[in-house]
């Protein structure tokens, strides 16, 4: 089921209990069509995931359907016993260290898309100046390869352009060169309604993030792949069990386009998964808490009412005849969770509200470590946040 960007934003000024009848529905959908014996809640422990698993289980009774947890060691440690307090959950684990992740891919900086694009402009640019060494490139054009590998094009013409390109032979790219180059570049193609304009995309510019290809230290978007999705995928591989999953669609670019084409219910992905709560929000997910009184992890602190709700003065919106569940809330610990080392969007957080900041002071243990300098036997994260700052002009706070 196709949707929209208009689509998702009339979902998301839906009320609460609308948005929790139109999920449950959705899970409703998913059951019917796998059974409880052919599905899973991915929980990782955090606000969002919690939220999903009461719904299955204690909202629509699906106590059989199990939760598993993917155990990275990237969890808080006070994730990690929120987690144990579960019945029926399956841990699984990665075949890598996060250490070993970093050293054979890359740190995961400033966002997803940004991390795999820079990752596969270096092995692209790589793999152009080898093949040029290999062909005297010069001599047959900038673009036009020699002759015979024009034929090779045409005996690997069923390999993805990846894959052309690890066995030494440029693809025809669409635009000339892979679009993840091109959006590095800021020269990637624009289009409207389907046809190519003579201007390039400002949507797709990624070229202020070009600056990281320079970088001395790998940047990949590996990270995930490996220490998240890979148990999973292998669980679901083992089991027949397909995913319930608390993303929202608003969290990334990704997440948006994959809700516009498949909906919430993805039966067509090449992993059937189910995203119930992809139309709700933050916001949705923290008066849900408070409303069923639902326990949470302690790393989040407590949920309250957001002081910058206030608009003169010391008068809130409750002094403008706002309701308790129409106030904006937040946590008092940690906004987000997830993987504690995790560098995606710590460029974009508030002072004194960074990730690496909160870390330092709750966590000293683990700071240390991804601070350290691999001389040391860390993650030497304090060298690599320094060279982002001072090349991207940025002010990631550690």
């Amino acid at each position: 089921m196709k949707h929209t960007r208009q689509e998702l934003k009339e979902w998301q000024s839906l009320p609460l209990n609308v948005k929790f009848l139109m999920s449950e529905e959705r899970i409703r959908m998913w059951v019917r069509e796998y059974g409880e014996e052919g599905c899973y809640v991915a929980f990782s422990g955090g606000i969002d995931s919690t939220v999903l698993l009461d719904i299955v289980r204690n909202k629509m009774g699906y106590k059989r359907i199990p939760a598993v947890f993917s155990d990275t060691g990237l969890e808080y440690p006070e994730i990690r016993e929120f987690v144990k307090s579960f019945e029926n959950v399956e841990w699984v684990k990665p075949k890598l260290t996060f250490k070993q992740v970093i050293e054979k891919y890359g740190y995961p900086f400033i966002s997803k898309e940004i991390s795999e694009a820079v990752d596969y402009a270096r092995k692209y640019q790589k793999k152009v100046n080898s093949i040029d060494r290999q062909t005297d490139r010069s001599i047959t054009g900038s673009w036009a390869i020699a002759d015979f590998l024009g034929i090779e094009r045409r005996k690997q013409g069923n390999k993805s352009e990846y894959e052309k390109l690890k066995s030494g032979v440029i693809p025809d790219y669409k635009y000339g060169k892979p679009t993840k180059v091109l959006q590095l570049e800021g020269k990637m193609p624009h289009t409207e309604k389907g046809i190519l304009t003579e201007e390039y995309s400002k949507r797709y510019n990624k070229s202020k993030w070009a600056f990281l290809l320079e970088s001395s230290f790998p940047i990949s978007a590996r990270c995930c792949s490996v220490m998240k999705k890979g148990p999973m995928k292998a669980y679901s591989r083992k089991t027949g069990r397909y995913p319930m999953t608390g993303q929202m669609a608003d969290e990334s670019a990704l997440r948006l386009s994959q809700w516009i084409k498949f909906g919430c219910n993805m039966y067509d992905a090449k992993i059937p998964t189910s995203n119930p709560l992809a139309f709700w929000t933050r916001q949705d997910v923290l008066h849900y808490i408070k409303e069923n009184n639902l326990p949470i992890c302690s790393v989040y602190g407590d949920i309250v009412a957001d002081e910058s709700d206030q608009l003169f003065g010391q008068m809130s919106l409750a002094d403008y005849g706002l309701m308790d569940d129409e106030r904006k809330l937040k946590t008092t610990g940690c906004q987000r969770t997830g993987c504690m080392f995790c560098g995606y969007g710590c460029h974009l957080e508030k002072p004194g509200e960074g990730r690496f900041e909160m870390m330092k002071k709750t966590h000293p243990k683990q700071y240390d470590y991804i601070m350290r300098p691999k001389e040391e036997g860390g993650l030497d994260y304090k060298n690599v946040i320094d060279w982002i700052n001072e090349h991207g002009n940025l002010n990631i706070r550690y």
